[in-house]
């Protein structure tokens, strides 16, 4: 449904988009995420047909961007973070001026609008001005419009910005619906809500594809370098516990806690993040051979936990190793 193959983009010497390629098939809900100044919305444009790629080529249900942009843009519902709506118009003479956009016939407009108003739930607020509801349910008015035409690639920008939780719990599973017949792509920032909506994540910094794989394989990478949080209390005879648990076989790192830190707690308890490496051949859990070795030490524990994987983690750490910005030569 979207196949985007090396795009690239520059806006005067800032090289914007650098060989980005990625494809999303039928049924499936994808999300694109990255940090301020990633990309993100560049690719998002371009995929939209609303900015021309300097290279590389989109495809759109088999209609090529580059070549039919009009024909293309057919395929496709679009919700901006901002929805371009009017706040003179009610929900239904709103959705009723896209359809009119979209080439939907005219016996067909009125069933098209029903459903997405349905779909969206704004039957209660149909004949409403727009300009008189709130931002939650103008953002619903965005999502009717970007679907009342009922394209085969739905891409959404911030989909659940202003909604309130129980309308977030209705949006995702307006989402999870749609993504079982059409092809969703889903930009937001709110790392868990990426998370939990969508099954595949594109990970986008400083231009370039940093990850693509489904969501629990991204996180279960992550699972391949454990690590965990101790907290113990130095002897005389042991002053340094970070010795004692870097000799652990497969351990690669271990980190102190900086007395300034705030879950640092006092100056004589030594509270350390310890890291394996992931290519070690030892198993087992890592907190059974922390408890070991500080009893064998006589080191006293007073917290041990393993470092919960999180898709946060996942996104700072591919961020935060790469290189600088671009700069066109």
């Amino acid at each position: 449904m979207i196949h985007v193959q090396s795009l690239r983009k520059s806006f005067g010497r800032v090289l914007a988009v650098s060989d980005v390629s990625f494809s999303l098939p039928k049924g499936i809900v994808a999300g694109l995420l990255g940090p301020n100044g990633a990309g993100k919305t560049t690719t998002i444009r371009m995929i939209t047909g609303f900015l021309t790629p300097d290279q590389g080529t989109v495809t759109i249900a088999d209609q090529n961007m580059n070549a039919d942009a009009i024909n293309a843009r057919k395929n496709i519902g679009y919700l901006p973070e901002s929805a371009p709506i009017y706040p003179e118009m009610t929900p239904r003479e709103y959705l009723a001026h896209r359809a009119r956009l979209f080439g939907i016939p005219r016996n067909k407009r009125n069933s098209a609008i029903d459903h997405a108003l349905e779909r969206c739930w704004l039957n209660e607020m149909q004949s409403r001005p727009i300009g008189h509801l709130s931002k939650g349910y103008r953002q619903r008015v965005g999502l009717a419009s970007a679907i009342v035409h009922n394209p085969p690639v739905i891409v959404l920008d911030e989909p659940t910005n202003g909604l309130d939780p129980s309308q977030i719990l209705e949006t995702r599973k307006l989402m999870h619906e749609l993504g079982q017949t059409h092809t969703l792509l889903i930009s937001s920032h709110i790392l868990s809500e990426i998370q939990l909506t969508c099954q595949r994540i594109i990970i986008i910094a400083r231009g370039k594809v940093r990850a693509d794989a489904p969501t629990d394989e991204l996180t279960q990478a992550q699972s391949a370098s454990p690590s965990c949080t101790v907290e113990i209390l130095p002897t005389s005879t042991t002053p340094d516990p970070a010795a004692i648990l870097r000799a652990i076989p497969g351990v690669k790192k271990i980190t102190r806690f900086s007395s300034t830190d705030a879950s640092y707690t006092t100056d004589t308890w030594h509270k350390l993040k310890v890291d394996v490496d992931p290519d070690h051949s030892n198993t087992g859990d890592l907190r059974e051979s922390i408890a070991r070795a500080a009893f064998k030490s006589g080191l006293l524990i007073r917290e041990l936990h393993a470092e919960n994987v999180s898709l946060e983690r996942m996104f700072l750490e591919l961020i935060e190793a790469e290189d600088s910005p671009q700069e066109i030569q």
